[in-house]
């Protein structure tokens, strides 16, 4: 009897190692196959061991990773869209554009654009949070409304593509724009959720410097947008992108930068020329494999710094997939990335059935 069983008990065990291995190749092959994340305009922050990455979509579409490459989908910032989208943008279709993602004070300050496709009728808003863990009992987004407004015939910028950047003296700029006659820099309240009185603003970049225009009308001659300021030791670098987003095929996105000693400017590119006036040093531009790549963000996390952006995918149709590539500095200290890892990197959206609970 007890022959029978230890032969019985040596039977399970190898059967159920049998199944271990089983399982465990299924899951190699299916991490293999996964697919990769999905975005256009990606952001991130970390709070402790967690990496999280927000970009366009309904509601904000945001997801955590503990390692950049394996991103578990975490669903939407907003519920719905905020109360006062429809009155800054009556074309609204509840997909919340180009988020920006701070911490300061102990608070996660969410920045968001609503808008209509081709037009300046637009807003940034702002939403507050103590985390951005949504698994935590204090997870709650407060939205703190409208900081700015663009209007038709009224402004000659849009108000969407915000970026928020502190100078030396801790004070808040928001850095915002998109096509018409360029990228703008406003200085913030303390709180950082309105525009600080008396108003100081700063013209930063446009493509060629154009006579003033005004109206709702469709702006091809200005394309430059998504303005992102990152500060390394005592420079400022303004990454911005240049040609045209969501084209597909046709999508001529690609990236561009200048620096400088001030958050206010005169961003200048490699040859001295202002952004300003046009001047811009391409940094990164699309291949045979991917186009349309742009609206990028920067960042340094664990003392190495990344460039983070989307990019389409020729394979796939012209997808946009999330990319996150090494940023190096050259001699003269400017910013680098190597265009083979775009093909290096490859994220992979986790399922429900793999993702943490």
């Amino acid at each position: 009897m007890m022959g029978r069983l230890t032969i019985l008990e040596k039977t399970m065990h190898m059967l159920t190692r049998g199944a271990a291995a089983i399982l465990s190749t299924l899951a190699i092959m299916a991490a293999a196959h996964a697919a990769q994340v999905s975005v256009h305009d990606p952001v991130m922050a970390k709070e402790g061991d967690t990496y999280y990455l927000y970009s366009t979509g309904p509601g904000i579409t945001f997801y955590s990773s503990t390692n950049m490459v394996d991103w578990q989908p975490e669903g939407r910032v907003f519920a719905g869209q905020p109360t006062w989208a429809r009155t800054a943008a009556p074309s609204f279709d509840d997909h919340i554009w180009a988020p920006d993602v701070q911490f300061h004070d102990g608070k996660y300050y969410l920045y968001y654009s609503v808008s209509g496709f081709g037009k300046n009728t637009s807003g940034i808003g702002v939403t507050v949070n103590t985390t951005l863990n949504p698994r935590s009992p204090d997870y709650r987004w407060v939205d703190q409304g409208m900081l700015l407004q663009s209007v038709p015939e009224r402004d000659e910028w849009n108000a969407i593509d915000s970026n928020i950047i502190t100078d030396k003296h801790g004070t808040p700029w928001m850095s915002f724009g998109s096509f018409w006659n360029g990228i703008k820099l406003v200085k913030l309240t303390p709180d950082w959720t309105r525009i600080a009185e008396p108003q100081e603003w700063h013209s930063l970049a446009r493509r060629a410097p154009l006579p003033p225009r005004a109206g709702e009308f469709k702006p091809a001659p200005e394309e430059i947008e998504a303005p992102f300021i990152f500060q390394r030791g005592n420079e400022y670098f303004l990454f911005v992108s240049w040609g045209l987003c969501c084209q597909k095929e046709k999508s001529t996105y690609h990236l561009a930068v200048g620096r400088s000693t001030s958050v206010t400017g005169p961003y200048l590119d490699r040859d001295g020329r202002d952004m300003a006036q046009g001047g811009g040093t391409v940094l990164l531009k699309g291949d045979k494999d991917w186009q349309g790549l742009g609206h990028n963000s920067a960042y340094t996390f664990d003392g190495k710094d990344y460039l983070v952006l989307h990019a389409y995918e020729t394979a796939d149709n012209y997808l946009q997939k999330l990319k996150i590539l090494p940023m190096t500095w050259d001699k003269d200290g400017w910013p680098q990335v190597d265009p083979r890892d775009l093909n290096r990197y490859q994220s992979r959206q986790l399922s429900a059935a793999t993702a943490k609970p």
